[in-house]
């Protein structure tokens, strides 16, 4: 992928996760793609984009620890995702 369609594509990704539907779920994905779209390769965008197409619920539950996700999406971004500690906006 060209250098622009890849930021086009982190800037999709980005809006799609700070606009989940839910503030809890903003703020966690959303807080992590501000902080690490910027770093992903394109397979770990691939990865992103797959767990922002499961519903809010089972993410939540995978991303809190109180449900084991599918082998399916028990990845490096899930496990990423999991350890990033959310710290408020400054400003």
């Amino acid at each position: 992928m060209s250098e622009a369609g890849s930021d086009v594509r982190r800037k999709r990704l980005r809006w799609r996760s700070w606009h989940r539907g839910t503030r809890e779920m903003d703020l966690l994905i959303g807080g992590f793609a501000d902080a690490h779209l910027g770093t992903l390769s394109e397979e770990q965008l691939d990865r992103f984009e797959q767990l922002l197409q499961m519903p809010d619920p089972d993410l939540y539950r995978w991303l809190v620890g109180r449900e084991a996700p599918p082998a399916a999406v028990d990845h490096d971004i899930l496990h990423m995702m999991r350890s990033f500690k959310f710290s408020p906006r400054s400003g």
